[in-house]
């Protein structure tokens, strides 16, 4: 060939695989609703940044007539861009070739990235739309799979790893995104699943949908499988970004800390007046959140299941934090099962990758019952217990109301290494309510009251008075201090500023056993 002819031949090469499986699959897509491969990554990075590789890979098999389909790529993009000019890799699954599906060197290209990503100590970031293994190449498609979990497993802690769910994913598909930190689903397009509705009704004889089995709907409020739930590709594509602008590149980074214009001082009168009299009146813990860290930075994970507490990446002065707090607007804000594992994992999350953890408490106890004892309440609160004191970042808790029994001793407390522990003067700190303890510390009294209704409000009232209240815990130092509501934003900058440095190490140990 001539110069001129290699340059027209490497450029045929270039447009045959932009063109993924051909115009009337990209069409099909479209017609989904859903945008193609590279579509989705020109939406998810800065302009004209991403630069890929192995964009002339094609697999290596010969059975069942795969030897007279041999596409450019083999169905997965794989590179490297910027996010708000920060470095990140990207694989991004190409459903018009062959569905999608996982091939030995398909696996070999997200390989590739995920291994580079390490190196350099850059986030990497899967776009799956797939319809599982190639059948047709046999175990060595589920041996590629096996190589990306080790991959996701060895990079977990290391640099962060996000997943958006665009499409089918199925059995051994599922379980990389399920070890990647944060998993996003769109709406009537995406669904996640071991066994599809077919297998479900052969072996269960349960009749089930796609997407009542394993939509985004239902992983976002059923399973907690799913972290955000968008109506589309882009908007998906968007939250990825906003995401991002939280965390650090990796677990020897901090996160990146932005030029704030909240003032710094800035008093929230309305928090003064936003816990009840009434103790038993639930009111929303997002108020106090939104109206204390930066305006209109508070980026909420999780938000449909385990409604009973409240997970999410803010800003405080710029500074990226995580915000953990009960939600007494639902369940009261009681600690049940899903509630405890949902904020361990996201407190290990914020420790592994350096991120200050700020800490909202209203919490009357962990929820009674059979079916949360039976189901493990005990070790699932456990791991809330354990990831809060393992943790080694900043830790700041304000305490608004109650803060009873274990679950006060969980929630960050000042025994579990507790950096900053604040309490609104409504705060309630006791082994548990006023009324049940009254009814244990007096029992013979009320039962032999002339009127033992009478009698249990006395006894309720002297024990609320006593230790219903924030300053037998600031007398013993588990609280270094009440505040103003109003001045809650102010010290938290305040502690943030103070813990900026802090250092704190665990014993040398190859790994905890965390409860599981």
């Amino acid at each position: 060939m001539t110069r001129e002819e290699q340059f027209k031949y490497l450029e045929k090469l270039r447009e045959e695989a932009k063109l993924g499986g051909g115009e009337k699959r990209i069409e099909a897509q479209h017609k989904k609703g859903k945008l193609t491969a590279r579509e989705r990554i020109d939406y998810l990075l800065d302009e004209g940044t991403f630069v890929e590789m192995d964009m002339m890979v094609r697999h290596r098999s010969r059975d069942f007539g795969l030897d007279h389909q041999r596409p450019l790529g083999d169905g997965v993009i794989t590179g490297y861009g910027y996010i708000d000019g920060r470095l990140v890799f990207v694989f991004s699954q190409d459903f018009t070739v062959f569905g999608g599906s996982l091939s030995e060197t398909f696996a070999e290209k997200i390989i590739k990235i995920m291994d580079q990503a390490m190196k350099v100590g850059a986030p990497v970031i899967g776009l799956n739309d797939s319809g599982g293994a190639r059948i047709q190449e046999g175990v060595v498609s589920l041996g590629g799979y096996a190589e990306i979990f080790l991959r996701n497993t060895l990079a977990s802690g290391v640099i962060p790893q996000l997943s958006a769910i665009l499409g089918p994913c199925a059995g051994g598909a599922v379980y990389s995104p399920a070890i990647t930190d944060f998993t996003v689903m769109v709406r009537n397009t995406s669904y996640m699943f071991v066994t599809g509705p077919n297998v479900v009704k052969t072996v269960t004889h349960e009749e089930v949908s796609s997407e009542d089995l394993g939509g985004a709907d239902t992983h976002a409020t059923k399973s907690g499988v799913s972290h955000l739930s968008c109506d589309s590709d882009i908007e998906a594509l968007q939250k990825i970004r906003q995401l991002f602008s939280y965390l650090p590149s990796n677990n020897t980074e901090d996160p990146p800390k932005l030029n704030s214009v909240d003032p710094v001082d800035r008093a929230e009168e309305s928090l003064d007046n936003i816990v009840p009299e009434n103790p038993n009146q639930p009111y929303d813990i997002k108020d106090v959140i939104v109206k204390v860290v930066d305006n209109n930075s508070f980026f909420e994970i999780h938000e449909d299941y385990a409604r009973n507490i409240v997970v999410g990446f803010a800003r405080l002065d710029g500074f990226s934090v995580g915000i953990i707090a009960n939600q007494p607007a639902y369940l009261a804000g009681v600690l049940d099962i899903d509630a405890s594992v949902k904020a361990a994992r996201f407190i290990r999350f914020c420790d592994a990758f350096n991120i200050p953890l700020v800490t909202f408490e209203d919490v009357p106890g962990f929820l009674p019952g059979t079916h949360q004892e039976w189901g493990g309440i005990i070790k699932h609160g456990a791991k809330l217990l354990y990831a809060y004191s393992e943790a080694t970042v900043p830790k700041i808790t304000v305490i608004t109301r109650k803060a009873y029994g274990g679950a006060y001793d969980v929630m960050s407390s000042k025994h579990i290494r507790g950096d900053m522990n604040l309490a609104w003067p409504s705060a309630e700190i006791a082994v548990m309510g006023p009324k049940g303890a009254a009814e244990i510390i007096f029992k013979r009294e009320i039962a032999e009251a002339p009127d033992p209704e009478k009698m249990l409000a006395e006894k309720e009232k002297e024990y609320r008075d006593k230790f219903a209240n924030p300053y037998l815990a600031a007398e013993r130092g588990y609280i270094d201090e009440v505040i103003l509501p109003r001045d809650t934003r102010l010290r938290l900058i305040q502690a943030l500023r103070m813990l900026e440095n802090k250092i704190d190490k665990n014993p040398p140990k190859k790994h905890g056993n965390i409860p599981l």
